[in-house]
């Protein structure tokens, strides 16, 4: 299949290629300006004017997209609607680590990420790195139940919808160049880490007998070892695009190219992408169809930490702790690999811990990812009568993915394992190969009629989803360093039966399918361009539910009043003022929350079905006897279902002002989550039944404000402002746990801290205090003390504000984002502020020279012999918000006239420098705010990033 779609493409680029170079063009005299302006792209590819959705909708084009450093479309969008939350959870290139929120969270247990739609299909993926941003002509917002109630089981957490670039009719040949080179750098800390001799102070405060005052003196080593571990990454980004479009037929090719390096040493993202949208019609206009294809295929090399929480906390394993923790009185890494290193230090690690980290970012410790997908898609429509359309819409996306991860035979974790057991090889590897296919195929009949100043629009549809998933995975124990290479399957020691301990080699593998299928109808009817209703009405099954819990309704029901038709609106200046109202409801029946980037559609496929797996004696049969491992199943599980009423004003002064305004409530019930059962059920793992059960709510309100200040030929000013609230409420639950420090509480937040409050330093005794649960002061809290705070580490306030200017050739344009509300535990300043830390090896803060003595009672600092060291744990002392405002985006270019280009064979010609992630206001004190987390462990910062680019066309 993989040929044939390569070879269709290529003679399809070729042959109607030439079509269209000899067909007749005609000028295009409608502006893409107010095509853009008017259009509003909703579900199935439905699209409506501006003036006549009833839709809580934000498009996003694709100026906002293009011409960024960024790997994935994601990173560009964040202050761009109102209610869309982003948050970038990795800098690491390539990363899929990004937190996509629409109106808050929609689950506590099941997925919470958006419904994303590409070119009319749905897709299952969570991130998007091999879709070329730059091939992207537009992005909807789609956030009421009016706009996804028609996507119905899979809608509840709003819609993205992604409209690929296509050609043109009668527009000729074009032909784009964009090439940007990139340098990004990483951003700082506030935790005023000690140097070298300020550490060796530090231990001999706290423990005169670990390090002697004269040694502190003669110290001359200070490593830096943020530049050890961390670089300025240079990347380069190139497309190559053709348009071309004739009478009846238009095509869209392009070619991409991305090479982006981490700004932490070894971490690096390639990316090759190629594209061919083709669009025709028949010369009656009544059979029109589109075939799209695209083909990608991208390698990247990460930290073993972006997708293995395990060693968050790991100071020998998660190389993002060498920056700031690692000791900088040590000098750098002296070593060729890890294996002389071994040979010098053996077991004795803690103290050079710096050393191991290194050791696993040169090579000890190997990672690499290889994605490879073709998405494509074929749809027709025909016009069988004035009144009545037919149409279809089928395509597939694949997706391949291969891993291999290794301790390399050279490096000392390898080392460090195999050489005390005897081993006479160390290090393993670990291949691993994914393949997820799905294929969907939409059918719709449509009919539209106008009566008068009556116009109404009846759709009835056909949506099924079929969906397989594989994976394979093998390790190999013991690797020949002088034959093996990461992935090639050279130097695998054999296992013996001598040494059975050793070289076990293991194997697993799984397979899953799945699917849904849907039948609903729309209808839209609309009366003089002044009142609008719509409605769905929706039938969904799903492969995850049993009996009659396989299928479920949804539906929707919208309207709208034109209030600036209205005659007695005939002297203002509003182009537009609209008000709207819409109710629904909506369905979620992926009951896994994705990690990873895995798809959702696989998770769980089995819940609603008693498990029976063998399993050895004390691991969990009945009694802990050998025996079965018996889960038990729940055939009542069902959708959590999600009910939104929204309000919204939308309006147009003069085309000088322009926004919108939503006031939302979302009610989800049928929550996906836990009963607990007894214990004789199974092993302690499988104490619960998952099933159905309570209630969240999420309360809010949008808004939008665009200004266009400045509208001369030659001189335009606009700027703009986006913002929303949300007040999240878990309302019921069967089995409330308020037994860690971050706690689902009834009646608050979702994720809300459980801590009690920290006062301050005793100023007598240098020992922290803190409130009990009665408001006493304390030295001694305890888990009892803990009290629910009502922050969460979710962002109540999300949005963006900017500019766009443009003055004879010049423009410049800057995008800022914010949030505000989200608490976060910061555990790297926790651990920067404890004495017994710089005891062990771990890099701290200098503040600590500054802590309690007899001599020094006003400090804020606690002793560094304090008692109650290591309570605060459970306190608010570094609970911190991660409010902030970013320069997300800035741009400075100057695009030359035809006047100036006339003597040249190009058309347009634009020169810029851009800058992404400039600059950050926060009060946060470590390297970045954004991720959301509860605790800092292991962040992969969000670069600065400055471009120069240009963009050429001929």
């Amino acid at each position: 299949m993989n040929v044939k779609l390569r070879v269709l493409s290529a003679g399809a680029l070729f042959f109607l290629g030439q079509a269209a170079f000899a067909q007749k063009t005609k000028k295009d005299t409608t502006s893409k300006e107010t095509r853009i302006e008017e259009v509003v792209v909703l579900g199935y590819s439905k699209t409506s004017t501006k003036a006549k959705s009833s839709a809580a909708s934000t498009t996003i084009s694709a100026e906002t997209l293009e011409n960024r450093p960024n790997s994935t479309f994601l990173n560009s969008i964040q202050g761009t609607a109102p209610g869309l939350s982003v948050n970038s959870n990795s800098g690491s290139p390539g990363s899929g680590k990004i937190d996509i929120l629409i109106r808050g969270l929609g689950s506590l247990n099941a997925s919470a990420d958006p419904l994303y739609v590409i070119d009319g299909l749905s897709t299952s993926a969570t991130q998007f790195r091999n879709l070329n941003p730059n091939d992207i002509e537009s992005l909807s917002i789609l956030r009421d139940a009016q706009a996804t109630s028609i996507y119905g089981n899979r809608g509840a957490n709003g819609v993205i919808v992604i409209n690929t670039k296509t050609g043109k009719f009668n527009s000729g040949l074009r032909l784009s160049y964009d090439a940007l080179t990139s340098f990004s750098t990483y951003p700082k800390t506030d935790y005023n880490m000690a140097n070298g001799t300020q550490f060796l102070q530090i231990i001999h405060n706290y423990d005169p007998d670990a390090v002697s005052q004269a040694d502190v003196d003669a110290n001359t080593t200070n490593t830096d070892w943020s530049k050890e571990f961390m670089r300025t990454g240079i990347s380069q980004q190139h497309n190559l695009a053709i348009q071309a479009g004739g009478e009846n037929v238009s095509l869209y090719s392009s070619l991409g190219y991305l090479n982006n390096e981490g700004v932490i040493k070894g971490t690096d993202f390639q990316r090759f992408t190629f594209r061919n949208n083709i669009t025709g019609q028949s010369k009656n206009k009544k059979f029109t169809y589109a075939a799209m294809l695209n083909v990608a295929y991208s390698k990247r090399h990460q930290l073993d930490e972006e997708e293995n929480s395990g060693i968050s906390a790991n100071s020998v394993q998660n190389v993002l702790f060498g920056t700031l923790l690692s000791d900088p009185s040590l000098g750098p890494y002296p070593f060729n690999n890890g294996k002389e290193m071994y040979a010098a230090v053996q077991t004795a690690s803690a103290g050079v811990r710096p050393w191991v980290l290194y050791d696993n970012l040169i090579g000890g410790v190997q990672n690499k990812y290889e994605e490879t997908t073709i998405n494509g898609n074929f749809k027709t429509s025909y016009k069988l009568t004035d009144y009545l359309t037919v149409g279809n819409r089928t395509g597939i996306d694949y997706r391949m993915s291969d891993r291999s991860f290794a301790r390399s035979p050279l490096g000392y974790l390898a080392n460090a394992v195999a050489v005390p057991t005897g081993a006479a090889f160390g290090g393993s590897e670990t291949l691993n190969n994914i393949k997820d296919f799905n294929f969907n195929t939409v059918t719709n009949v449509t009919y539209n009629q106008q009566f008068g100043e009556h116009d109404i629009t009846v759709g009835v549809y056909m949506d099924y989803m079929k969906s397989h998933y594989i994976t394979k995975q093998q390790t190999q124990n013991g690797l020949d360093p002088l034959l093996w290479k990461l992935g090639a399957g050279t130097g695998y020691i054999p296992f013996s039966s001598d040494t059975p301990s050793f070289y076990a080699p293991s194997i697993n593998a799984s397979k899953v399918s799945g699917g849904t299928l849907a039948y609903f109808a729309t209808v839209d009817y609309d009366y003089a361009g002044k009142y609008g209703v719509s409605g769905v009405v929706r039938r969904d099954a799903s492969y995850r539910f049993s009996g009659e819990n396989k299928w479920e309704t949804f539906w929707s029901v919208g309207g709208r009043w034109n209030i600036d038709k209205e005659a007695f609106m005939g002297d203002t200046k509003f182009r537009m003022l609209k008000l709207r109202a819409s109710y629904g409801t909506q369905g979620n029946q992926n009951l896994g929350s994705a990690v990873n980037n895995q798809n959702p559609m696989f998770l769980f496929p089995n819940y609603y079905i008693d498990i029976i797996n063998a399993t050895a004696a004390g691991t969990g049969g009945y009694q802990n006897t050998y025996g079965y491992l018996y889960r038990l199943g729940n055939p009542y599980l069902q959708w959590e279902k999600q009910a939104m009423a929204n309000v919204g004003l939308d309006f147009n002064y003069n085309g000088v002002i322009e926004g919108t305004f939503d006031v939302y409530r979302k009610l989800t019930s049928n929550l996906f989550n836990g009963t607990t059962v007894s214990a004789g059920v199974g092993s302690s793992t499988f104490y619960t039944v998952n099933g159905n059960n309570g209630e969240m709510e999420n309360k809010g309100v949008e808004a939008s404000l665009k200004g266009n200040i400045i509208r001369k030929q030659d001189f335009r000013l606009s700027v703009f402002a986006n913002a929303g609230y949300n007040k999240n409420k878990i309302k019921s639950l069967p089995n409330e746990s308020l037994v860690d420090d971050n706690v689902n509480a009834i009646g608050g937040p979702a994720y809300q801290w459980q801590l009690y409050h920290y006062v301050g330093v005793n100023p007598e005794t240098g020992e922290m205090q803190f409130l009990d649960k009665n408001g006493n002061i304390t030295e001694a809290p305890t888990a009892n003390d803990r009290v629910l705070t009502g922050k969460s580490i979710y962002a109540k306030v999300n949005g963006g504000f900017g500019f766009d200017v443009d003055y004879k050739g010049f423009f410049a344009n800057a995008l800022f984002s914010f949030q505000a509300g989200g608490w976060q535990y910061d555990n790297l300043q926790a651990w920067t502020m404890d004495p017994s830390y710089a005891a062990n090896g771990l890099n701290v803060s200098a503040d600590l020279l500054n802590a309690w003595t007899p001599q020094n009672t006003g400090s804020d600092v606690p002793s560094l012999t304090a008692v109650n060291t290591g309570t605060d744990g459970s306190s608010d002392r570094f609970l911190h918000k991660t409010d902030f405002v970013r320069l997300k985006n800035v741009s400075l270019g100057y695009s030359f006239t035809k006047n100036q280009l006339q003597n040249l064979p190009i058309r347009s010609l634009k020169l810029f420098v851009q800058a992404e992630n400039l600059y950050t206001w926060t009060k946060w004190k470590g390297y970045d705010p954004e991720p959301v987390a509860q605790y800092s462990l292991g962040v992969y910062p969000n670069p600065k990033t400055i471009s120069v680019g240009v963009n050429v066309e001929f």
